[in-house]
């Protein structure tokens, strides 16, 4: 799963989606994972990376994590007809 190419991301975490003008605002560990995505990881690659980083343990990143999908989705901020 990766985030579109044409989506800007600030180093603050700031997002925009030229193709509907929206904007949104990630904290840290969203804009972290948007990185990760952007980049090509899976979600095995992502998953010990951040639960090794923050104190959380894998079910519940996975459901955090699939959680943040399903907003970016909706948001229209992923590429799924180039899904791996």
């Amino acid at each position: 799963m990766r985030i579109k190419k044409n989506i800007a991301i600030s180093d603050s975490g700031f997002v925009f989606n030229p193709t509907t003008g929206d904007s949104y605002s990630m904290n840290r560990i969203g804009r972290q994972i948007l990185d990760y995505l952007r980049e090509g990881n899976t979600l095995e690659e992502i998953k010990p990376r951040m639960t090794e980083e923050y104190d959380v343990d894998e079910a519940s990143f996975e459901k955090y994590y699939f959680d943040f999908l399903s907003m970016l989705r909706q948001f229209e901020l992923l590429d799924e007809k180039n899904e791996d």
